[in-house]
């Protein structure tokens, strides 16, 4: 059979509308509404997983023009040739380049363009099915490609890299990157966010309560994409050190001055600063833009950006503060982003919590969830093992 191009452009979601009865017909509409409702549907999925359709989306495309397939719509026998080719690409090392979960990504961004343009979706036939379950196992059997989780941050570790930064500075430039870093841990750890939260976050997110400490209102959250909203407290603490009001506090001062005089204004601000010896937190907050990001991108030479941190620059900051703090190379690797919400997570095992009251912070649906933290990074906790009595 002749194959005709793939169709890499996406497909206007009103083409997968059906006709509500028998006879009626598309009714027509200025382009105006056809473009609104087209962005609403949009709108209805988080960036991140727009731009992880369209990867998925142009990597699949792009494998059927060099094969010679149809990607709209797509045979079943085409996408498990596809699935078992990537399962099969193999690195310079000899392992296996893609990992199942990767796999399970690209082809729920397949099923996300058949059907936006009306066609059923692949993977419901029994042989796609089969095929991915197969690779899966054989994944499984041989071990390759296991699922990497993060390296938690405990409270031990992020004290350090508070300390450390601190310790660090020389200069004033290095005074405007460790007190946002410092924000950046404590908020992070304290209220285990996701680095996509972290990134979200804007100045009226965030209000310094006088009893609570910190309320941060995260407007959408993975588990509430139609932004009903949330709020998580976080509380001063003993030290003022680790305390994220006074962090927050802290930084918030550099943005203002910033805001208000640029460079040199901050310079004034950090010259004539008191010794932080005690609580900042329990004053004012200088005033800031509303929906200013909370957390900006700063160049070398001390001035602020008026981008957002990225996740991608929240994984970077975490990974250089360890590198700082002399942590192990190894170790390094394998911290990231979720380093601070895995850290929440087994801190608070470890420190006694049940997955209930770790659930108020964190934002999980379900105990299960919370098991996964549990079996990886604090196995002995609640382990029968610790009974035996050997």
């Amino acid at each position: 059979m002749e194959s005709r191009p793939a169709e890499t452009t996406p497909v206007s979601p009103l083409r997968a509308v059906s006709a509500p009865s028998e006879g009626a017909a598309m009714p027509t509409i200025p382009a105006a509404v056809a473009s609104r409702i087209a962005g609403a549907v949009e709108s209805s999925r988080s960036a991140g997983t727009r731009r992880a359709y369209a990867s998925g989306w142009s990597r699949f495309t792009d494998w059927c023009v060099r094969n010679g397939h149809v990607a709209l719509p797509a045979h079943p026998v085409t996408l498990a040739a596809y699935l078992v080719d990537a399962a099969d690409t193999v690195t310079a090392v000899g392992e296996k380049a893609y990992a199942a979960s990767t796999l399970s990504a690209w082809v729920a961004a397949i099923n996300h363009y058949h059907r936006t343009a009306g066609h059923p979706q692949p993977s419901a036939h029994e042989l796609v099915a089969a095929t991915l379950s197969g690779i899966r196992r054989d994944y499984a059997t041989t071990g390759d490609r296991p699922r990497t989780q993060r390296a938690p941050l405990l409270v031990s570790d992020i004290r350090h890299l508070v300390d450390t930064a601190r310790d660090q500075c020389d200069g004033w430039a290095d005074d405007v990157l460790e007190r946002r870093d410092t924000a950046l841990l404590l908020l992070g750890f304290a209220g285990a966010f996701r680095r996509s939260e972290l990134a979200d976050l804007e100045y009226r997110d965030v209000s310094l309560h006088r009893e609570d400490g910190l309320h941060i209102r995260l407007r959408r959250t993975k588990t509430d994409q139609e932004g009903r909203g949330v709020v998580r407290a976080l509380p001063t603490t003993n030290s003022h050190v680790t305390c994220p009001p006074c962090a927050y506090v802290r930084w918030v001062q550099v943005v203002s001055a910033f805001d208000a005089g640029g460079r040199p204004s901050v310079i004034r601000l950090l010259r004539s600063r008191a010794p932080f010896d005690e609580h900042v937190c329990r004053g004012g907050v200088p005033r800031v833009a509303a929906r200013a990001p909370l957390f900006r991108a700063i160049s070398k030479n001390g001035n602020l950006g008026e981008t957002p941190l990225s996740g991608a620059a929240i994984h970077k900051t975490i990974r250089r503060r360890a590198e700082r703090a002399g942590y192990d190379p190894t170790l390094i690797a394998q911290l990231g982003g979720h380093s601070l919400r895995s850290g929440f997570v087994t801190q608070a095992f470890r420190n006694g919590a049940d997955a209930h009251a770790i659930m108020r912070q964190t934002g999980h649906t379900t105990p299960a969830m919370l098991e996964r933290y549990a079996r990886e990074n604090a196995p002995l906790i609640g382990n029968a093992v610790n009974e035996i009595g050997l």
